[in-house]
């Protein structure tokens, strides 16, 4: 998509810090950090969100669920947890219109989703 933050990442026009890429997805440090660790995983096909969901290939939304796992196996998250969320949606705060899941984690986190 033309003027995607995130495909711009991806395809390399916006700087980013790498944590982790594969042929399907693409890992990055959040430019502002809501924990100690704080990477969002995308898929490198442009998917607007969890309600355009229906129209990606399985294999790629798996891949994003993969990625999230080897993200938090690199950030040390395994043994102490760790928090994936994707927001959907103004309603949702989701800033950027490309399927995005955060990984959180590196500090105990509130049990409130308000």
């Amino acid at each position: 998509m033309e003027n995607c933050l995130f495909c711009k990442i991806i395809a390399g026009d916006i700087p980013s810090t790498r944590v982790y890429e594969d042929e399907m997805t693409y890992a990055f440090r959040d430019i502002a950090p809501m924990a100690p660790t704080h990477v969002l995983v995308v898929p490198k096909t442009h998917i607007g969100g969890m309600d355009e969901v229906d129209s990606a290939d399985d294999a790629t939304l798996a891949a994003c669920l993969r990625a999230v796992r080897k993200v938090a196996e690199a950030e040390g998250l395994l043994a102490s947890g760790f928090r994936t969320i994707s927001n959907c949606g103004s309603d949702a705060c989701q800033s950027v219109r490309h399927l995005h899941f955060h990984v959180l984690g590196g500090k105990q986190m509130s049990d409130r989703m308000d």
